[in-house]
């Protein structure tokens, strides 16, 4: 039998993180990311709770009974945003990736509820929210089926030189 256990990431888990950082940044926007930039960033956010927090969901199989091998099956972050207007913090999902062995397995589903759990006993939280690719259907189903809906923003960014 197998079972989904989500932790918080460890430096350890820099370099998976990172891969997979690249991997959903080609995959959804057909983007190529540096990879020392990723890691960097990725390393960062390990290492500043002020900057994001990772968690890592890990597929765990008993074998004849007597061990747990575990993989890491996907990842998210989360990063806060203060909310003047309800005097709470949003916290944002981003940086959601699921292996591909582990696609529509319950991966993704036992990393929000996780999140939802830890959101709904921290005082201060005021709910959950993410930006998804408008072209990604599939992922805006999986969102919806956890029962989020779109908030009606666009967002706008300007990237700064450097």
């Amino acid at each position: 039998m197998t079972r989904l256990r989500i932790r918080d990431a460890a430096p350890a888990d820099c370099d998976l993180i990172a891969q997979w950082m690249i991997a959903m940044a080609w995959e959804t926007e057909h983007k190529r990311l540096d990879p020392p930039t990723v890691h960097a960033g990725v390393a960062a956010g390990l290492g500043d709770p002020a900057k994001a927090r990772y968690f890592v969901a890990m597929r765990e199989a008993d074998t004849a009974g007597r061990e747990t091998i575990a993989v890491p099956a996907g990842t998210l972050m989360l990063t806060r945003e203060w909310s003047d207007w309800r005097n709470g913090e949003w916290w944002w999902i981003q940086s959601v990736y699921v292996d591909p062995e582990h696609r529509r397995q319950g991966v993704y589903d036992a990393l929000h509820r996780h999140v939802d759990a830890l959101a709904q006993a921290s005082a201060g939280v005021i709910g959950l929210r993410l930006y998804v690719e408008r072209a990604n259907t599939p992922a805006q189903k999986t969102y919806t089926a956890q029962g989020m809906s779109d908030a009606g923003y666009c967002i706008f960014e300007a990237e700064l030189p450097g």
